[in-house]
């Protein structure tokens, strides 16, 4: 009798650490597939632009689903605010399905790009709603350790995703790069139907409707689609004198002024609380993240095209070559968060982390056609090391100078802040790829090049004819196409080694506040109850 009744006294606890085993197992789920769609087509692009004939896909398939992340971070987070998490985010993995498999079925590259875009937008809500329920279910301080997790599912992501992007497309086909999305999706889905248990306001429709801020999401939708527009087609597809361009980034531009005049004077319920804004501290934060996020995407994104165009890298092999970055990552992550867990010490890790990305990528510039193996791997753990300091740090520094209550919108704003340099980050750096490479034409031709395959050798259909490389047959052609890709990409080396410096210099204005380790629950909905929890969360001596 005495042992049935531990199992029945046992049986609630059990439960309760199913249910977390199960909750944290889809929020892991959810995390891998939004993550390996900003990786897993890093090796696979060239063919892809190959096979759909379409030199601008080696951008845009990558930056469609960048900027919408961007421009739909903050709108996810303000709606889970109204009409609760679970319901919100069974809303995005439905969506990162069902867009999945209309990027595998897609006949042309329009089509893929939109479809891409319809991803990034779920993909978006799935990497802003995953950190904001991890917010939600733990204390700050206890948190580090499922935002460990989830950093270790990121830099796992980084890391296979180039390897499954560079078999599927060597042995199977590309379009497996989207089918693998679909199962992962609908067990995440399933999960999280039945074991996620959070607050339901039960909001009603036309009430939470009427509660959206539509002018603030309407803004900032402009804001980041104008801009970055602007940027990518700035000295490519349009001159950067032309009106397309400085219309594109003078009124992308004004769309930040309304969308600053809406938060501060209209919406009732903003999407982004300027009093975020007010401290020091926390602009110094955003603009750590903004580097971090600006510098870390473009060593995943853009290493295979050096490993595939200037050391003649299968894809497959490129996927190989680049493990020791998102392997470095994930070390330093799952690091991260037990140094925090342990010592509640944060600001040391920040600092160091800025600066070995710093260095990492520094060293990236001395990349060129006779680089050996050791200094690629080499570069690449420096790098990573520093990076993986940096997925979880800023987002536990933001949400120790805030109230529980203000957890959500600041995990958003910082989130939009990241997604926001991730994007920007690919277009730019394409920017930047391109515009060198159209200088190199001169200099091929020099080499006895025909005219038909210097112009596929340089400016905007560069990257996307590198299979084409291999096929050259004169020796000092092919030497002189490496160098420009080496020479090109340098360039974009230098733009991030320099953004890098500037986070390193923001992250001296970062204040250290004490982490609390008592857990509050977070009410959602339109009429939640203010909670006065008494929580330190002034500045203290390092």
């Amino acid at each position: 009798m005495a042992a049935d009744m531990e199992v029945i006294e046992a049986s609630p606890a059990a439960r309760g650490k199913l249910r977390i085993v199960a909750i944290m197992t889809a929020l892991s789920l959810a995390m891998l597939v939004a993550a390996l769609d900003q990786t897993i087509l890093a090796t696979a692009i060239p063919t892809i632009a190959a096979k759909l004939h379409s030199a601008a896909g080696y951008t845009w398939i990558g930056g469609a689903y960048l900027l919408a992340n961007a421009a739909g971070a903050c709108i996810w987070a303000k709606l889970s605010d109204i009409w609760g998490r679970k319901l919100i985010l069974l809303i995005a993995v439905a969506w990162f399905f069902l867009s999945s498999i209309l990027c595998a079925v897609a006949v042309n590259m329009e089509m893929l790009i939109a479809g891409r875009a319809l991803q990034g937008i779920a993909g978006g809500g799935l990497l802003q709603l995953i950190t904001i329920i991890i917010s939600d279910l733990f204390s700050v301080r206890h948190r580090s350790l499922y935002l460990g997790l989830m950093e270790f599912m990121w830099a796992f992501a980084g890391g296979i995703g180039p390897l499954m992007g560079g078999a599927f497309s060597q042995y199977v086909s590309w379009r497996w790069n989207f089918w693998i999305n679909v199962p992962v999706s609908g067990l995440t889905f399933i999960l999280l139907l039945f074991f996620l248990d959070v607050h339901n306001p039960k909001t009603k429709i036309m009430d939470g409707v009427r509660a959206i801020d539509w002018f603030g999401s309407l803004s900032i939708l402009g804001l980041t689609l104008m801009l970055l527009l602007g940027l990518d087609f700035g000295g490519e597809t349009f001159a950067w004198s032309s009106p397309q361009v400085i219309c594109l980034i003078i009124f992308g531009s004004f769309c930040s002024l309304l969308f600053i005049y809406s938060e501060k004077r209209l919406a009732k319920y903003p999407l982004m609380p300027l009093n975020l804004f007010s401290r020091l501290s926390n602009v110094a934060i955003l603009g750590v993240t903004f580097a971090h996020g600006f510098v870390f995407i473009a060593g995943e994104y853009y290493m295979p095209l050096y490993l595939q165009s200037v050391k003649l890298a299968s894809p497959m092999r490129s996927g190989v070559l680049i493990l020791p970055l998102p392997l470095a990552e994930a070390f330093s992550g799952i690091a991260t968060g037990a140094i925090i867990h342990r010592t509640g010490r944060y600001l040391e890790l920040i600092w160091i982390g800025m600066l070995l990305m710093t260095i990492g990528n520094g060293l990236y510039i001395h990349l060129d056609v006779d680089s050996s193996l050791g200094e690629i791997v080499g570069y690449q753990l420096l790098s990573g090391i520093g990076a993986g300091f940096l997925f979880q740090t800023p987002i536990i520094a933001i949400q120790a100078m805030v109230s529980q209550d203000d957890t959500a919108t600041a995990t958003a704003t910082l989130g939009f802040i990241r997604n926001m340099a991730t994007a920007s980050s690919i277009v730019l750096g394409g920017v930047v790829f391109q515009n060198s490479m159209g200088k190199m034409k001169p200099s091929l031709l020099a080499t006895g090049m025909s005219e038909s395959l210097a112009d596929r050798m340089t400016g905007n259909s560069a990257a996307a004819n590198i299979e084409y490389i291999g096929q050259i047959r004169n020796t000092t052609q092919l030497l002189a196409v490496k160098e420009a890709f080496a020479w090109s990409l340098r360039n974009m080396w230098i733009l991030y080694t320099c953004m890098s410096a500037v986070g390193l210099f923001l992250s001296a204005f970062i204040l250290k506040a004490r982490l609390n380790k008592e857990h509050v629950e977070t009410v959602t909905g339109l009429n939640q109850e203010k909670r006065t929890v008494v929580q330190d969360i002034q500045p203290v001596a390092i």
